[in-house]
C-alpha cells in the first residue's frame, strides 16, 4: 500500500511540476478589497494546493482527536460498567450463601 501511496504522489508532484512549467504568466489575484497579489499563475495554484494539504491534515488532526476523546470516555464507562458488574456478582453469591444459610436452619417452633 505504501507504494501505491509514493507513486500516486509521485505521480501528482510530477503533474504539478509540469503545470508548472507551462503556466508562468503573471496573474493578478484579488484577496481582499484593494489588496492585489500578482504572480505566475503555477505559484499561486501551488500555494492554494498546499493552503488546502494543510487545511486537510489539521482536520484529520481534529478527526483523530476528537475519536480518541469519545474512546476515552468509552473505556472509562466500560471500567465502570465492569466495576459495578462485579459488585453485583458478589452481592449475587452474598445472597446465595444467606439463602443457603435460611435453607439450611431448621424451622422455627411457635
Amino acid at each position: 500500500m505504501r507504494q501505491i501511496n509514493f507513486l500516486l504522489i509521485f505521480l501528482f508532484s510530477l503533474a504539478i511540476g509540469l503545470f508548472c512549467l507551462e503556466n508562468i504568466d503573471l496573474v493578478t489575484i484579488q484577496l481582499i478589497p484593494g489588496l492585489k497579489v500578482q504572480a505566475p499563475l503555477s505559484v499561486e495554484l501551488v500555494l492554494t494546493v498546499g493552503v488546502g494539504a494543510i487545511l486537510a491534515w489539521l482536520f484529520s488532526v481534529w478527526v483523530k482527536f476528537q475519536r480518541q476523546i469519545l474512546s476515552f470516555q468509552d473505556m472509562n464507562e466500560s471500567r465502570a460498567k465492569d466495576r459495578r458488574i462485579k459488585e453485583l456478582e458478589k452481592d449475587i453469591k452474598r445472597y446465595k450463601q444467606e439463602l443457603e444459610t435460611q435453607l439450611t436452619l431448621p424451622p422455627a417452633k411457635k
